[in-house]
């Protein structure tokens, strides 16, 4: 059922009008069959409330959600509309670039029902915990948690080579300090709720200094999700809008902070100011709301761009990719000659064209990119499946390891795992998997030692 949209679309594929439509509508009917039960029953441990940060929902909506159907305004703009009207009664449509468009819509839905049946193939989530947690000690936990992780992030920030430990740690921090502030708050529990604000407040900034508008997006969107249980309308009134606002405008911030920040001339703090006022006054370069849906919303122009150059004159990369991928897991504070990383992500980007050497820009290819760069059609179904395996096996993990889904998923999951809402290209997502891991055994192994956990 999930792969009929895709078989749909490519009967269709002599028409790229019909066939992109039906792939972009195929998404939302995998949506709809999975998020409501009908494929696969939803866990019944817990209302669909309060397991939103599993992968199936909040997973599937983020990744799936913003690789599948951000693309329809890039389509319309292909055809001749502006501000969702037409342009002129003359234009000229460029017919390769319309059929490569449906073409890389088609593999994002491929990529949708491959990811999901990943989830859904391995969605069992553990009747019997055999760890506990005293659920009555976990606004403290949480609360502590926060306060402790984010001296932890400071200290491997200073050790050159262990800076993505760092990551992990002021990650899982912010996660810890907006779990303990949605507690808090209801709680009414004054100083508690202060120390989280003032976190998050600092989580946020972090955020903003870092020139990417995913962070900032996440920081809201997740404290919207923990508050919903308790604040349905408020959430709702209030929260939306923001992630609304947040999307207009912080293309632009990204884009002038890297331009300031970037270049090595001006500071962070005045970058970020310089950017925020462009951001709010629209001074920004295409600031207008069409140009930002149609060329920084979606990532399909790029994709279009790899599927033009390869195979025809760029070769499938089979298994160098994972190979580089099996590279990057190595600290670099244990091999000094290490490749760099971003180096050798970027090398694909030259080769395809997408971005010309001596570029100022970061275009990492996204995952499904990475996918079809591969290995083509095959490639995107044996990758994406496996990158849904890979998301549900973990949170089934922690759940597993540290007591249920509160400290297992919305915690530890939601904190250390956060690169598989996004997807990134290779080297990144599987080095930053990998060794959160590594940090989410050890964590669970410190707690356990501390009766913080205890085995049934």
């Amino acid at each position: 059922m999930l792969f009929a949209p895709y078989g749909l679309a490519m009967l269709f594929n002599y028409d790229p009008y019909l066939s992109y439509f039906i792939a972009w509508l195929g998404s939302f009917f995998i949506f709809f069959v999975t998020l409501t039960g009908f494929v696969k029953p939803l866990p019944a441990d817990r209302p669909f409330g309060e397991q939103i940060m599993r992968p199936l929902i909040l997973g599937q909506l983020v990744f799936a959600g913003y690789m599948c159907c951000t693309s329809i305004f890039y389509f319309m703009n292909l055809i001749g509309y502006e501000n969702f009207s037409k342009a002129s009664s003359f234009i000229f449509i460029d017919t390769d670039k319309l059929y490569t468009t449906a073409q890389c819509q088609r593999y994002y839905c491929l990529a949708h029902a491959s990811f999901v049946t990943g989830i859904l193939l391995t969605m069992k989530y553990p009747e019997k915990q055999k760890i506990i947690f005293e659920v009555n000690k976990i606004t403290g936990f949480l609360f502590y948690t926060a306060i402790f992780t984010f001296p932890i992030a400071m200290f491997f920030q200073l050790i050159p080579g262990l800076a993505q430990f760092s990551n992990q740690f002021s990650a899982l921090s912010f996660i810890a300090c907006t779990l303990a502030l949605a507690f808090a708050i209801p709680e009414k529990k004054a100083i508690n709720t202060i120390i989280c604000l003032l976190l998050y407040a600092s989580n946020l900034v972090s955020a903003l200094h870092t020139g990417y508008k995913e962070p900032i997006i996440i920081s809201v969107l997740v404290l919207g999700i923990f508050l919903y249980p308790t604040y349905k309308v408020a959430v709702i009134t209030i929260f939306i809008p923001a992630l609304i606002f947040l999307f207009i405008v912080l293309p632009t911030y990204a884009k002038v902070f890297r331009n300031n920040a970037w270049s090595g001339d001006t500071s962070e703090e005045v970058a970020s100011q310089i950017a925020l006022e462009a951001a709010l006054n629209g001074d920004g370069p295409d600031d207008s709301n069409w140009g930002f849906l149609v060329g920084r919303l979606s990532e399909i122009d790029m994709f279009t761009g790899y599927v033009e150059s390869t195979p025809d004159r760029v070769p499938y990369y089979g298994l160098t990719l994972l190979q580089q991928s099996a590279w990057s897991i190595v600290p670099r504070v244990f091999w000094k000659g290490k490749p760099n990383t971003e180096a050798l992500t970027m090398e694909r980007v030259y080769a395809a064209g997408v971005i010309y050497r001596g570029s100022n820009v970061s275009a990492k290819p996204a995952f499904i990119v990475d996918s079809y760069l591969s290995g083509g059609t095959i490639g995107i179904i044996i990758a994406l499946f496996l990158y849904g395996v890979t998301a549900q096996f973990i949170s089934q993990k922690a759940e597993e390891l540290f007591g249920g889904y509160l400290l297992g998923t919305a915690l530890i999951y939601s904190g250390l795992f956060q690169v598989l809402w996004r997807g990134l290209s290779y080297e990144f997502l599987i080095n930053t998997v990998f060794w959160s891991y590594v940090t989410m055994l050890i964590l669970q192994r410190l707690l356990l030692a501390r009766n913080i956990l205890q085995t049934v």
